[in-house]
């Protein structure tokens, strides 16, 4: 899912939003779409087009017209900037986010992409410490989805995208923490991947597994920290 969404996209969902979309399939002409939101029929038309590409809306035609409906994708990008409003106007913040996840084994695909010097490179730079190349997987409870949308809509650490050789890695966000209160890390989310928000992938520079003790099954604290006074 998008990331770096602009805001005119943005609003051009929640007009969506507003007309219907999000619960069945809306007839809605870039005409009608303009007039909504206050701009050209031209600029609604390059919006929807946008969109589509993205996977945040669908199309399909038929005979009485063209219609419209949010793809899951699309609410979920809407939330994400409710959350972020909520962030910032409730001064969440401010606030120290914690989630216990449980320990769960990967596809071992972290230290792979990890321990590529276009991503070690970039977090030992943004982030202060060089990775340990692999990712500790923590499992949280649905209950706890709110708490790590609340995180993800707040600040991060961009890491930019690279190429290797021929092959492309896309770019991601790093959130930074502690786990059990004394060990660095941040949860890394990749920019183009599916959003699963059942699993927290961390890096730390340390090999967490021997530091904390853990095996499979094993609880961890992970305390999200306001960015600007991370490591104050």
């Amino acid at each position: 899912m998008p990331t770096h969404l602009k805001p005119h996209l943005w609003f051009t969902l929640y007009t969506l939003l507003r007309l219907g979309a999000a619960q069945r399939p809306v007839a809605v002409s870039t005409t009608r779409l303009g007039r909504e939101m206050g701009v050209s029929q031209q600029s609604a038309s390059r919006h929807l087009l946008l969109l589509e590409e993205e996977g945040l809306v669908e199309r399909r035609g038929s005979p009485k017209g063209t219609t419209v409906r949010l793809t899951e994708a699309g609410v979920a990008q809407l939330e994400r900037v409710l959350e972020g409003l909520k962030w910032h106007l409730e001064e969440a913040g401010e606030e120290t986010v914690e989630i216990v996840g449980e320990v769960t084994s990967g596809l071992f695909e972290g230290a792979y992409y990890v321990s590529k010097e276009g991503y070690s490179h970039q977090m030992e730079e943004k982030l202060g410490f060089k990775p340990f190349p692999g990712t500790l997987n923590l499992k949280i409870e649905e209950e706890d989805y709110a708490k790590r949308r609340r995180v993800e809509s707040g600040p991060y650490v961009h890491l930019e995208g690279f190429r290797d050789g021929t092959r492309a890695f896309g770019a991601a966000r790093c959130y930074p923490c502690l786990l059990e209160d004394r060990l660095q890390g941040a949860l890394i989310v990749a920019e183009r991947s599916i959003h699963d928000y059942s699993v927290m992938e961390i890096v730390s520079p340390h090999y967490l597994r021997r530091e904390l003790g853990l095996a499979d099954g094993d609880k961890v604290k992970v305390s999200f920290l306001p960015l600007p006074r991370f490591g104050s």
